[in-house]
């Protein structure tokens, strides 16, 4: 039984990300099975290549799922393969599958969804259609989702985060690993590694807790140097994005990991929580400094004290500990980056306006750190900010056709204007000030954005940062437009 695994295109598909979740399957499936491993950023025409692959004899076609670009590719790519042959078999797994289950299977496209982390999920599944055995026609097993002939729903419990330092290497020999190094304000070689799964903490906003639960697990610190060193030495790679839901959970395993990744003399990049990154001693901060850190993508939120209790931020985060951070962070020479998600229901305006100031205070504390602008889209996570948003009239879409009709990509990328509990004028607002913003404080990550550049933008912006005059910044649009400025939120490093 031969199997494709496809990873679906991205909206930045010039800029290519390792496919860590089909390296992850990859790992489990060595040696039992037939596979592949195609990258839909890294050819010309997927469609092309999945139906030469449909025509040589694979018979299942697994996919890795994200609300948004990845969504609708895989669609398309998934309808391609069931017109080509109705008998083919899809697999979905990801985020996507795991909140959206009924969405992915109605309609017939889809005959498989893997909940939660699907490694042995999908093996057992596999190991079930190998042997010839429907598994449509059995209970169904945890992790697996699928429709009964009667259309009724089965779904087993989402699978649970796995034992990491249990898990295989990565089959980097299935994928043509030297086109992922790639050029980044950390280095002239950058890589993403996942060194965790999961996260331990349950904010109701996060998609990550359909996925975790609240659980996390770590490779040790032994595993990471060894896997990094081979990084530099096989790929001569010089800086690493380490894409764990939550890298500084454990402290002493932060401080450790820096302590060996030291020698490689990488510049690195991770995610955090702001409470405990607070609580990191100063020996930590500053062998991680040392180690090579630069920055940190932190989940400030809101700057309003009642939308933070809201999100169930575990109980602890508030405004202050983040003007806290940022303020220590610059003592050790690292820069945060902080993401608000605003315009949160009940409240949006309110919300907006808050965290609107709140930015500019944190920018008094660390006028390098990154902020990174979202509106507010609900996750299925059961919560007061889902429960406000639905008295307001939001329902998600039950099928895949309304998921990836125009309207709802602009969801998914947090763009949408038809939110509603945000106004188009609210809306707006937060989009002239991240204009202004981003002029008087241009972001470090854009390699592009040369020192005169930087000056201009800054000279231009500045009466309008000051006054809060943010409307209608047409000059401001122009220049950025001209200089092609990249947000690190839409085109990343």
């Amino acid at each position: 039984m031969r199997i494709v695994l496809y990873n679906p295109r991205s909206n930045a598909a010039r800029k290519r990300i390792m496919p860590f979740s089909l390296l992850a399957i990859g790992a489990v499936l060595e040696g039992e099975f037939d596979y592949e491993i195609v990258d839909g950023n890294a050819v010309a025409d997927p469609d092309a290549v999945l139906k030469a692959r449909l025509a040589s004899g694979a018979a299942v076609f697994g996919m890795t799922v994200m609300p948004g670009p990845q969504l609708e590719d895989a669609f398309l790519r998934t309808r391609a393969l069931k017109a080509a042959d109705p008998k083919a078999i899809v697999i979905w797994g990801g985020y996507f599958p795991t909140e959206h289950t009924e969405a992915c299977l109605t309609g017939g496209w889809v005959d498989f969804a893997i909940r939660g982390h699907g490694e042995f999920a999908t093996l057992n599944l596999l190991r079930e259609l190998a042997a010839g055995r429907d598994p449509r026609t059995a209970e169904g097993a945890d992790g697996v989702a699928f429709r009964r002939a009667d259309g009724s729903l089965v779904q087993g419990a989402v699978a649970r985060v796995p034992n990491v330092e249990d898990l295989p290497v990565f089959p980097f020999h299935r994928i043509d690993m030297p086109q992922y190094p790639r050029a980044t304000f950390l280095g002239r070689r950058t890589l993403g590694y996942h060194s965790s799964y999961g996260c331990p903490f349950l904010c109701n906003f996060c998609g990550v807790v359909s996925l975790a639960n609240g659980r996390w697990n770590a490779q040790s610190p032994e595993r990471v140097e060894r896997n990094l060193r081979r990084y530099k030495d096989e790929w001569d790679v010089d800086a690493v994005e380490f894409y764990d839901n939550n890298f500084f959970t454990h402290e002493d395993r932060c401080r450790d990991i820096a302590a060996r990744i030291a020698p490689l003399r990488f510049n690195w990049w991770g995610e955090g929580r702001i409470d405990t990154l607070l609580k990191f001693k100063d020996a930590t901060w500053q062998a991680m400094a040392e180690s090579g850190l630069r920055m940190v993508f932190l989940g400030a939120e809101s700057g309003s004290a009642e939308t933070l209790a809201r999100m169930d931020k575990g109980g602890t985060l508030t405004p202050q500990m983040t003007l806290d951070l940022a303020a220590r962070m610059r003592g050790f020479g690292v820069t945060p980056e902080f993401s608000f998600v605003l315009g949160n229901p009940p409240d949006p305006e309110a919300d907006i306006e808050a965290t609107l100031a709140f930015v500019k205070r944190v920018k008094e504390e660390h006028p390098e750190a990154e902020i990174i602008l979202y509106q507010y889209t609900p996750v299925p996570v059961a919560g007061e900010l889902l429960d406000a948003a639905s008295k307001r009239g939001f329902a998600f879409p039950k099928t895949l056709e309304e998921w990836t009709s125009s309207e709802w990509g602009e969801v998914s990328r947090r763009r949408s204007d038809r939110l509603p509990w945000l106004a188009p004028r609210q809306r707006l607002r937060i989009k002239n000030f991240e204009r202004v913003l981003n002029a008087y404080h241009p972001t470090s990550t854009d390699p592009t954005l040369v020192g005169w550049r930087r000056a201009v933008l800054r000279a231009l912006s500045g009466w309008r940062y000051r006054t809060g005059c943010y409307a209608a910044p047409y000059e401001l649009r122009a220049l950025q437009k001209l200089f092609r400025y990249q947000r690190p939120e839409t085109a990343g490093f």
